[in-house]
């Protein structure tokens, strides 16, 4: 297997190759940008553009799925050309350049296009990304790596939350119970210089390193038959995956929605995503770490379960204090499977298709969570909120019984 080159550990910093750091900048700044306007797209479309919550659904269904294919090439091309950065920036820069033209947004299909465009920028540069960090570390130190840029990341949707909630207060008011078209327009103008200053640091600090072959790479099999393929491990978790990515639908659009569903005032609702995100960016590097020491199956199970519980909880919630401890809770899943998943990945693939394997990842992710998100606003809308949550629930439990049951460490 062809293995990322070791760097001399006076230019690491925090025990950890440069390039890490300065991708976690950028993805920092990325979603100090993005998290100012893209959590209120659903108060946006039902509150501004009164869109109904199968429209929603579509929305955020798009949001995470239609830029699979993109993922899939990208990764592909990234392995096919041997270099990550230039595929990052290029995805980095086309969401940049997407997010301004909410501001002519006037109906809920102009929003799905804008939101399509960013996320086709998510899809092209998150294989090569993943795969640049990955090609960057050391397996005893993926876990790490990962949780790191999770830390960093969703620090940076907690200053974006921060941000808005600011706004918000200031504009609307504490009890203020719906959004409104000057007040998101406002955060838009504001995302605007984070997005630009991430891309130029991308740009200037992060660089693509060298492979080497590692002679002991032996034993893969793949549809092809080839050398360097994929195991069969690396198939059963990405077929979990999809079990579990049908019920987890874009779990922001939902619970933002049952939050106001239950009466909390548009300002709270903020604080909620405030609250989910500072857990997750204080969780996510221990629990990188953890996963480097005790395995990543458990703890994917272990964040499954605990998914679980929290979508019951958010079923069966009947006031706002519920909600709190839910989407603190909702946090600690976060924290524990969105970084470990893909230090996973990087464990299942051989280097020389990493690119590849994050592409696939991200493929089957987007794809069931587009049907998902489709099936989950239906519900809503024929059945009601907790239907919804219980199917999400439903999902994440059986992808833990699969990943305990199926999948060998």
């Amino acid at each position: 297997m062809a293995e990322a080159i070791k760097t001399d550990s006076s230019k690491k910093i925090w025990g950890l190759h440069p390039n890490v750091f300065f991708v976690g900048l950028t993805s920092m700044l990325n979603d100090v940008s993005s998290e100012m306007i893209f959590n209120l797209l659903p108060l946006f479309l039902t509150n501004v553009l009164g869109a109904p919550m199968a429209i929603v659904g579509l929305v955020g269904g798009v949001s995470e799925g239609a830029d699979a294919i993109f993922r899939m090439l990208s990764g592909w091309f990234s392995d096919r050309i041997g270099k990550r950065k230039v595929l990052a920036v290029s995805g980095y820069t086309i969401s940049t350049l997407a997010k301004p033209f909410l501001l002519l947004a006037n109906a809920w299909g102009v929003v799905l296009a804008i939101r399509f465009s960013d996320r086709l920028g998510k899809g092209i540069r998150s294989s090569s990304r993943d795969a640049l960090i990955a090609d960057s570390v050391s397996p005893d130190v993926r876990g790490k790596a990962f949780g790191l840029h999770r830390s960093m990341d969703t620090f940076g949707a907690f200053l974006g939350l921060l941000i808005a909630v600011l706004v918000i207060w200031v504009v609307l008011g504490g009890g203020a119970l719906e959004l409104t078209g000057g007040v998101f327009h406002d955060l838009v103008w504001a995302s605007i210089i984070p997005a630009v200053t991430g891309v130029i640091l991308l740009q200037i600090f992060v660089y693509d390193v060298k492979l080497k072959q590692d002679p002991s790479d032996t034993g893969r099999s793949s549809l092809s038959g080839g050398k360097g393929a994929f195991s069969t491990r690396f198939w059963l978790f990405l077929a979990i995956v999809a079990v579990f990515n049908l019920g987890s639908m874009p779990h922001n659009y939902f619970v933002i929605l049952r939050a106001q569903d239950l009466g909390a005032p548009l300002l709270q609702v903020m604080l909620m995503l405030v609250l989910f995100n500072a857990v997750y960016a204080v969780a996510a590097l221990p629990m990188g770490i953890l996963s480097d020491r005790l395995g990543r199956r458990r703890i994917l199970a272990l964040g499954w379960l605990i998914y679980t519980l929290v979508y019951v909880g958010f079923a069966l919630s009947s006031t706002i204090w519920q909600i709190w401890l839910a989407f603190a809770f909702l946090g600690i899943y976060a924290a524990i499977v969105e970084g470990v998943s893909r230090a996973f990945i990087a464990d299942l693939a051989p280097a020389e298709l990493r690119g590849t394997s994050y592409g696939l990842y991200w493929s089957v992710v987007g794809i069931s969570v587009l049907i998902g998100s489709i099936i989950g606003g239906i519900v809503w809308d024929a059945i009601g909120p907790a239907a919804t949550f219980y199917f999400g629930a439903g999902a994440a439990f059986l992808a833990m019984l699969g990943i305990v049951t199926l999948v060998r460490e």
